[in-house]
């Protein structure tokens, strides 16, 4: 059997962003896969898999991966996680969800509050939402950025190009430093959020999940896929691509997530730390000192 699960990255990975447009795309794209029974097989497959690479890349204690998440509510960032990661060993994951800024967050500037988070050589983190909210809901809504306390000369006409150079930076110095940046957005489309909002208010068990500001902000739509369209647009880069897996059939969002996943690990090489030729020698006398103990 293949290592591999599906070769999806190429097809959905962002390389040439200046042609990208949101309106191109096609939240409902299920690739070659026409229901999801096949595609929970490769998936299971693929998390046996990525547990095998994760193992090698904590004991190998050199590299580290960043998956970012972003996307509208509903889009399942969530379960994506859950499906894609629950093999994984949660000794070498670390994952976070950022929400509205603390006021010490608000103290300190837009990127604080994540470099906290980034994960340690070996360890695969999950950023759930991240410091891209900054060039997202912030630019939705520009009365947030008085919360932020910035001397009102810098919050000029170039501030969101500002954060963009910015952030490109922070990201190439991440890759150049052996954090591999993978970064998701989750494109659902406006009628799959809607019916998604519905399920969580038919199903009683799904009602704590809905909150009456994620309609609000829904009807903001086209100001966010503005928003986010231009975020792709001068975001994806060498160091750090973006990927825009359609979101409308969570199981394939699942496999695309984790064939990327798997992808980018298999190219690092990862291997187990070998033993030299002197702790062999210590391990060989340690087992023959096990070996001559008597059993009680």
């Amino acid at each position: 059997m293949s290592k591999k699960i599906h070769k999806f990255d190429s097809h959905y990975r962002i390389d040439h962003p200046k042609k990208f447009r949101i309106a191109h795309t096609d939240p409902g794209d299920t690739g070659e896969f026409k229901t999801k029974e096949h595609a929970k097989e490769l998936l299971e497959k693929g998390v046996a898999r990525l547990s095998e690479l994760q193992d090698k890349l904590y004991a190998q204690d050199k590299w580290a991966v960043l998956l970012i998440f972003q996307a509208m509510d509903a889009a399942g960032k969530d379960s994506t996680i859950k499906h894609v990661m629950y093999g994984v060993n949660p000794q070498g994951c670390q994952v976070y969800s950022f929400k509205s800024p603390t006021s010490t967050e608000l103290d300190h500037d837009y990127l604080w509050r994540c470099m906290q988070c980034l994960p340690e050589r070996g360890r695969i983190g999950i950023f759930n939402r991240s410091y891209y909210e900054e060039t997202l809901v912030v630019r939705v809504h520009p009365e947030y950025l008085a919360n932020e306390r910035i001397p009102g000369k810098l919050v000029n006409k170039h501030i969101w190009k500002q954060r963009f150079e910015d952030i490109n930076a922070f990201e190439r110095y991440l890759s150049n430093n052996g954090i591999v940046v993978l970064k998701f957005f989750l494109n659902v489309s406006k009628e799959e959020q809607k019916q998604r909002f519905l399920r969580r208010l038919d199903l009683k068990e799904k009602n704590w999940k809905f909150s009456a500001a994620d309609v609000k902000e829904r009807q903001r739509w086209d100001d966010y896929m503005a928003a986010y369209e231009d975020m792709i647009r001068h975001t994806s880069t060498k160091s750090a691509r973006w990927h825009v897996v359609p979101a409308d059939n969570k199981w394939f969002t699942r496999l695309v997530v984790a064939s990327t996943v798997i992808d980018t690990l298999e190219s690092l090489n990862l291997a187990y730390p070998k033993v030299s030729d002197e702790q062999r020698k210590e391990l060989d006398a340690v087992e023959k000192v096990l070996r001559a103990e008597k059993k009680n």
